[in-house]
């Protein structure tokens, strides 16, 4: 049995995941902000309860595999070398860096032939686990392939103004269903969309 891909990251309330410059800002500060400590994917939580019901019941089994964008490994440096979710991270890039240190001993794959090669990718290697895809270009472009089975948003109230919109730059319309999963945590309100069988594509 084949596990679920979702479409997963933090977001301003007017739909950006990073300002222009790369910075997140207050995304994610509801990570630490509340009164419930918790593990979440290996790491220490610091949430309400409602966000922990939220995680909990969305990432309901594991993490087997996560697939990022270029940009999100440059800004991160690939976490040092660690997946931080999962056994392992496929990076979709148009070029693999060739000075990475952590290159020999990371469990990360640079995959240069594009998004849907990635996904099958971390497919074999999850199983019936999670797929985590990062929102963003590499998000968005699986989405409107029809990759993405839910859509996790989690909605912080600034407004960045501009920046790196948490669907990409894509065209193509997708119509997802409503949100089977809603939940009001400390600054943050979380919401889950499944995404239709066809893919979604109008």
């Amino acid at each position: 049995m084949m596990g679920k891909t979702i479409m997963y990251a933090a977001v301003s309330a007017d739909g950006y995941v990073a300002r222009p410059d790369g910075e997140i800002g207050q995304l994610f500060d509801w990570f630490g902000s509340g009164e419930v400590a918790w593990d979440w994917l290996g790491a220490e939580m610091r949430t309400a309860q409602a966000t922990k019901d939220f995680l909990q019941a969305v990432y309901s089994s594991d993490v087997g595999a996560m697939v990022v964008g270029r940009y999100v490994f440059d800004q991160t440096n690939g976490w040092g070398g660690q997946a931080v979710a999962g056994d392992h991270v496929f990076v979709v890039t148009h070029e693999a860096p060739t000075d990475w240190e952590f290159a020999d001993t990371a469990p990360f794959t640079f995959v240069t032939d594009g998004v849907e090669s990635a996904l099958a990718q971390a497919r074999e290697v999850a199983g019936d686990r999670i797929v985590d895809v990062a929102a963003g270009n590499v998000g968005g472009q699986a989405l409107r392939l029809g990759l993405i089975d839910q859509v996790v948003m989690n909605v912080v109230p600034v407004v960045f103004g501009e920046g790196r919109p948490f669907f990409g730059s894509a065209a193509g319309e997708v119509t997802l269903a409503d949100p089977s999963l809603v939940a009001q945590g400390d600054r943050v309100t979380h919401l889950l969309y499944d995404v239709p069988q066809s893919g979604g594509k109008a």
